[in-house]
């Protein structure tokens, strides 16, 4: 089974078999797109089983909703419970969980609005999203031919299904020309970033990360990292960076609740820095595992015991 681990799904407040969470071919979601969702991911810590930053991944599920008018018939500490429970049922102690919202089977047409608002959860043993040696050697990226959304056209504030579709074509065109990843720009041609993952450059020292308001999901991770690097005595800001900024960098990372923090070797074959993990992402990447994997203190309260 590709979903290891992964025997019951939660389904709108029941665990169900693996092989009986259906849903209609008709649902709203199939057609349009109509989807919210979440990635996070529960470490195998000496204190057992966390979940990281599970309170954060609720509230964005319910932020991007809230953005497409959907009103989940749950309430956030019974999804958080519920990602907790859907865990316990399947018997991991490290797994990526995916809790999603969605428009379900009653009518099809653009308006969704008499269509029922279904939730499932699924959690697997998923590994490495970007491979296993990812984490110390690095990837080989490509700047995609493909761009983010237009401001004001999809808002990517919301982890919307349908502003997957986008990330499609930047991963498949990455893949196809031989690289790992893709790295999009927006309309006005600045570094936004990665397909599902959020990008950081250290240049001269300082950590730079595009904003918000160039196409950028408002990562937890990201945010972990701009944490844990202030802590770290590094300077961080948020600015637009240019395309060429990515060659010249001493060092460019990836971070994600799947990616977690991947360095980048090369860009569009232009060898980043030193061509390996630089000192920067190798110590970010250090701070960022000692927390979520039980070596030092939760001070931000990151971790929620799942058993």
């Amino acid at each position: 089974m590709a979903f290891k681990g992964c025997t019951k799904i939660w389904m709108n407040g029941k665990l169900v078999p693996f092989e009986d969470a259906k849903i209609h071919v008709l649902s709203h979601v199939i057609h349009y797109g109509s989807a919210n969702f979440e990635g996070d991911r529960c470490y195998n810590t000496p204190k057992g089983p966390m979940a990281f930053r599970l309170v954060d991944h609720v509230e964005r599920l319910f932020n991007s909703c809230k953005i497409y008018r959907m009103e989940i018939p749950f309430t956030k500490a019974q999804i958080h419970d519920a990602c907790l429970e859907t865990i316990r049922a399947n018997g991991l102690k490290d797994c990526y969980i995916r809790p999603i919202a969605y428009r379900g089977f009653s009518q099809l047409g653009v308006d969704p609005t008499g269509c029922p608002i279904d939730v499932a959860i699924a959690v697997w043993d998923w590994g490495k999203y970007l491979g296993p040696e990812a984490l110390e050697q690095g990837v080989d990226v490509r700047v995609s031919s493909w761009n983010r959304m237009a401001p004001n056209t999809l808002p990517y504030m919301a982890k919307s299904a349908a502003n997957y579709m986008n990330s499609q074509l930047i991963k498949m065109e990455a893949k196809m020309d031989g690289y790992v990843e893709g790295i999009a720009l927006d309309t006005f041609g600045m570094v936004s970033e990665g397909s599902g993952e959020n990008l950081f450059v250290v240049h001269k020292g300082r950590i730079i990360t595009p904003p918000l308001c160039v196409s950028v999901l408002p990562g937890i991770t990201r945010d972990s990292v701009i944490l844990l690097a202030r802590d770290l005595g590094y300077e961080l800001i948020e600015q637009g960076l240019p395309r060429e900024m990515l060659y010249i960098a001493d060092e460019v990372f990836f971070t994600g609740s799947a990616a977690e923090i991947t360095p980048i070797r090369s860009v569009d074959k232009i060898k980043v820095g030193e061509g390996k993990r630089g000192p920067v992402t190798a110590a970010l990447q250090k701070a960022f595992f000692d927390v979520i994997e039980g070596r030092s203190p939760d001070k931000y309260n990151w971790l929620t015991k799942v058993y």
